[in-house]
């Protein structure tokens, strides 16, 4: 069986990821990888590369029977999964970095690599430098998987370090990340959470055999986050953090979402700083383990790129192995969580839902409460979106029905009533 495989590589999009990827190909000879062709959108971009290279007609890329690679590195969802599937039912493999075009294809995707049998592999989609999806698909047996915790988007996490270090206020620190790179000029999907639920939504698969759309997933971003929370948290030894969550349950079912938390200073996420990337897995016998590295730039996701290239030439697939070979795992809304709400005017805010509350500071401008609330409210209501609401996780904020019994007898037994 032939195990160095020499890889001709047809490249799709040469913005930052793809400039990076020909830079770091022309550093590592020993790859046996070239990049034959190079498909991009606006001809007339001045390139550092031969012009030879490059070409505007997709057709000459995957009609070339010598290119047995395709990198697509491009923007647009719709088009990107046009050319993966078309590439899959020829054969070739693929090495992805859209993280939105695979989170809404998803259950395609799956179908196509069974079907054709063909390589497809997306390190470089979530955390860019940080190898997170192949440990999860080779280390962790779901079984022992008890949670995985993480800050996916550097974008967000730069706004709030801002925030935080430097006080600067939401739209100045938008602004400072637009400038530097790290946020795109329209930064709503970054901002509001999408970026960071589409790659929650493949991560999910690779963690836990779950495979549900993006809209399935309880998410929020950072856009209702105001300089009062900052201040909150600051009050508590808090930091706030964007964090994507899945957490198994006692009854084996996975509570899961991306939303606005309180990070305590002694959490490994409270170090991930800047454009900076973080994952902490919690598992049975290892206890915790952090990666942390960039999660965005030209370098490290091109490094991601490189390391799917390598396991190319050894003919590696992933095996979903959580979902092929196990019982896959279901996602649940059936559990409480202990939030943070800061609101303008209580009358926008439903006390009455909530299990309990334990602070409550109405005498402020911007007043805030601290309770425990069933997640369904907030999977199924949208009041905490609204009328300038921010809503805030409290650190290990899940609690199940089990503690919440526990805790509302002590609750009682403390007033006397039982």
């Amino acid at each position: 069986m032939e195990t160095h495989k020499q890889l001709t590589i047809g490249l799709f999009g040469f913005g930052v990821v793809g400039e990076g990827l020909y830079k770091v190909l022309q550093q590592t000879p020993s790859l046996k990888a070239t990049i034959k062709k190079v498909c991009i959108k606006h001809p007339g971009k001045k390139r550092e590369a031969p012009a030879e290279l490059f070409t505007t007609d997709r057709e000459i890329i995957l009609n070339d029977p010598d290119i047995n690679v395709i990198v697509e590195v491009i923007n647009e969802s719709g088009p990107a999964f046009e050319i993966v599937s078309r590439a899959l039912r020829s054969g070739k493999s693929v090495v992805s970095a859209s993280k939105k075009m695979i989170a809404e294809h998803l259950p395609e995707l799956l179908r196509l690599q069974q079907e054709t049998g063909s390589s497809f592999l997306y390190e470089a989609a979530a955390c860019a430098s940080i190898p997170v999806i192949r440990n999860l698909e080779e280390y962790y047996d779901n079984d022992l998987l008890h949670s995985i915790k993480a800050i996916v988007n550097g974008s967000t996490n730069f706004i709030l370090t801002k925030m935080f270090e430097e006080k600067l206020g939401f739209q100045e620190a938008l602004l400072l990340a637009q400038q530097l790179g790290f946020a795109e000029s329209d930064p709503s999907l970054d901002v509001e959470g999408y970026d960071a639920a589409n790659k929650w939504t493949f991560l999910l698969t690779h963690a836990y055999g779950i495979v549900e759309p993006t809209d399935n997933l309880v998410f929020s971003g950072i856009q209702h986050i105001q300089a009062g929370d900052a201040a909150v948290a600051r009050e508590k030894h808090y930091d706030i953090k964007l964090v994507a969550e899945a957490k198994k349950l006692e009854n084996g079912k996975v509570a899961a979402y991306v939303l606005p938390q309180f990070i305590r200073h002694d959490d490994h996420l409270a170090f991930v700083r800047n454009e900076y990337n973080g994952v902490v897995i919690e598992s049975g016998f290892a206890d915790k383990q952090f990666f942390y590295g960039k999660g965005a730039g030209s370098f490290p996701t091109a490094s991601a790129v490189l390391s799917d290239l390598s396991a190319l030439r050894y003919q590696y697939k992933y095996e979903y192995k959580k979902l092929y070979h196990h019982t896959p795992h279901q996602l649940t809304d059936d559990f409480y969580v202990r939030v943070y709400v800061s609101f303008d005017d209580w009358r926008y805010i439903p006390r009455e839902r909530f299990e309990w509350i334990e602070e409550w500071h109405a005498e402020t401008d911007r007043k805030y409460l601290i309770g425990v609330i069933h997640f369904r409210e907030i999977a199924q209501e949208n009041w905490w979106r609204e009328n300038h609401t921010s809503l805030v996780l409290t650190p290990e904020p899940v609690i199940e029905d089990v503690e919440i019994r526990k805790l509302k007898k002590k609750s009682l037994e403390l007033a006397g009533i039982v």
